[in-house]
């Protein structure tokens, strides 16, 4: 799979364009989710009373919803971003397999492997809600899964994985994917990868990724919880976990398997960790919505539609980042569909504030108690230089403002030809990126004005340069800031991306690379 080549290089520059979701449903890689498929049932009702035989809220239903869970919600969530589904599990012949069956097959998704047996109860998560707020959540799974039924799933492995772009492995640890079934997955995918074949894309979505070891997945996500039992470590609450997990890395590297891991880490984002030290992060943008369930599935879903399309990893990670921003506004177990996530993205258009408004936004931020993070520059034509520097940027406050020259200003700077794109559309997809949560735009030669009127903590700056070279430095120390210089992002990455576009080269090789 693969982007269109003639614009593919586009697609990797401006990865959080609203037209990328639609792209990369027309390219409707064919996934193969395999795991613990559960009902999750959202009830609600009034509570106008106390039972007589204990202190305990009656509940008068009003409301009876199901929709599909676990590794149902996250094949859901890939059917309505464009992929072609296939699912793999285990459910009981009861009431709650065949409402699960029904909305499956209603979706889109392919059940031919999907087995039902007589002894198997088909796992259901009830909550009972009044008022907006869950009371009760009642669990109903099958203590051990039929031998019969693995035996079946087991001998079904090598067609369900057959010409498939990208294999999802969701294990939440009911006993369906035991080890008949991890062995065939295991052999399937050996025969995929083997002669000259290529092998799908592998994602491990699991309460416990170390069996999952011998399947040399490409990408695993673990949550923090799962990250810290893993590792045998108590994490810290807060944003320090990143870089709790970052110095755990080659830990988390070995006891996987993977090419690369995805912690996700709930409001504070999730952190990429990759065998070459290279880190990337992504924040969320969290809701106070207390009955939002499956982000988690939803952001995985999201990075293996990206990735088996042939999109960066780092940019699939800002997508999925961006998915999983959708659900969390919605109530109960839901989706992100292509045309919401493209207006998610659509909403970031416009989103420059000038600086009298930025400046009492900021003033807010700081009488939380807030450190400002300021940086400035073109972006003309976004490339992973970049996005690495961004987050490096965002890393050493709360708050990172991001000041983008002036169409005028980048063709004083950059010479006849440039900009690229024009400020709105360099505003917009700057601010798309998770770890960003302002954008202006400033006309004058240096920063030091907009400096001086937003009093930064932190000035951040990319290059080869000393806080002595900088013309910005001494409006920074005279607010109490200070300059930092960050990784240098060379001026020649960003012609050499523009000469690519212009002349039509290496297009392939941007999207199928190294995952950059």
């Amino acid at each position: 799979m693969g982007l269109n080549p003639e614009t593919a290089d586009l697609s990797t520059q401006r990865a959080l364009a609203e037209w990328l979701p639609g792209r990369l449903a027309a390219e409707q890689p064919s996934v193969l989710v395999i795991g613990d498929l559960m009902l999750d049932g959202w009830w609600s009702g009034t509570i106008e009373r106390l039972c007589r035989e204990a202190p305990a809220p009656v509940v008068d239903i009003a409301v009876r919803d199901s929709f599909p869970g676990g590794a149902a919600n996250t094949a859901m969530n890939l059917a309505a971003l464009g992929a072609r589904v296939s699912v793999a599990g285990i459910i009981g012949r009861d009431d709650a397999g065949a409402d699960l069956r029904r909305q499956l097959e209603a979706a889109g998704i392919d059940v031919r492997h999907l087995h039902s047996h007589p002894d198997m109860v088909t796992t259901t998560k009830i909550r009972i809600s009044s008022g907006g707020q869950v009371m009760l959540r009642i669990d109903d799974a099958a203590r051990t899964v039929p031998a019969e039924a693995l035996a079946d799933l087991a001998s079904s492995v090598s067609a369900a994985v057959e010409r498939r772009d990208a294999v999802l492995v969701c294990d939440y640890g009911n006993g369906v994917l035991a080890d008949p079934v991890q062995e065939s997955l295991v052999v399937a995918l050996a025969t995929a990868g083997a002669a000259g074949n290529r092998r799908p894309l592998v994602v491990v979505d699991s309460h416990d990724p170390r069996p999952w070891a011998p399947l040399r997945p490409d990408l695993v996500t673990p949550n923090a919880q799962e990250a810290a039992r893993l590792l045998d470590v108590r994490l810290p609450e807060g944003p320090d976990r990143a870089d709790t997990v970052t110095g755990q890395a080659p830990a988390l590297l070995a006891a996987t398997g993977a090419a690369a891991v995805v912690v996700t880490l709930d409001r504070d984002g999730t952190v990429l960790i990759r065998p070459d030290g290279a880190t990337h992060r992504t924040w969320a943008r969290p809701a106070a919505e207390k009955q939002a369930s499956g982000a988690g599935d939803t952001f995985v879903a999201a990075l293996t539609l990206a990735r088996s399309a042939g999109l960066p990893l780092t940019a699939s990670l800002d997508l999925a980042q961006s998915a999983a921003d959708v659900v969390v506004h919605q109530p109960g177990t839901s989706v992100c569909s292509t045309s919401q996530l493209s207006r998610y993205l659509a909403a970031f258009a416009d989103t420059a504030l000038g600086a009298d408004e930025l400046k009492q936004q900021l003033d807010l931020h700081r009488s939380e108690g807030q450190r400002i993070v300021l940086t400035n520059g073109c972006f003309d034509v976004l490339h992973s230089g970049h996005t690495r520097y961004l987050n490096q940027a965002k890393q050493l406050g709360d708050v990172l403002v991001v000041a983008l020259n002036s169409d005028d200003s980048v063709s004083r700077l950059k010479g006849p030809g440039r900009p690229i794109n024009a400020v709105a559309d360099r505003a917009a997809v700057v601010a798309a990126l998770s770890c960003v949560d302002y954008v202006t735009v400033f006309d004058t030669p240096t920063a030091e004005p907009l400096i001086r009127q937003l009093r930064p903590d932190v000035y951040a700056k990319g290059g080869d340069y000393t806080p002595e070279m900088l013309a910005e430095t001494p409006a920074v120390e005279e607010s109490g800031g200070r300059v930092a210089i960050l990784d240098y992002v060379a001026e020649r990455s960003t012609t050499a991306v523009v000469n690519r576009i212009r002349g039509g080269q290496g297009a392939a090789t941007a999207l199928q690379g190294s995952g950059e």
